[in-house]
């Protein structure tokens, strides 16, 4: 299975300052989501509005962005991830944005609810 994350969705399920440092909480959450990785045999893909800055990279899991800044410029390059896979069904994106859960569920993906992803990383031990 693989799961694709709307990270700025992610991030800001809780409004716990992360505005402050947005490169800070985009790192949080890349550092979360290698632990959950690392735990379970799912492939996991973050999506961020643009390329980070500087650069946050990964071993475990994959960072991806969106190719042109823009309203909804992340959610298309979600749409995108979706349909070139082999096996849409086998893909689950983690969002509560309604408009992107409704074009992803038309691609034939599964999708999962924001707020409660973040609960579940931070139950298994993925940071704050």
């Amino acid at each position: 299975m693989r799961w694709i994350v709307d990270a700025m969705n992610v991030i800001g399920v809780r409004p716990d300052g992360w505005w402050k440092n947005r490169h800070a909480a985009m790192i949080r959450l890349t550092r979360q989501l290698e632990d959950w990785a690392a735990a379970q045999p799912n492939d996991v893909t973050v999506v961020f509005e643009k390329p980070p800055s500087p650069p946050i990279e990964s071993d475990t899991i994959t960072i991806a962005w969106a190719p042109r800044g823009g309203a909804n410029s992340a959610d298309d390059e979600i749409v995108r991830l979706v349909e070139a896979q082999n096996r849409p069904p086998d893909v689950t994106v983690v969002t509560s944005d309604v408009v992107l859960a409704r074009r992803v569920a038309a691609a034939g993906a599964a999708t999962f609810p924001a707020a409660r992803f973040r609960r579940l990383l931070e139950s298994s031990g993925g940071g704050t």
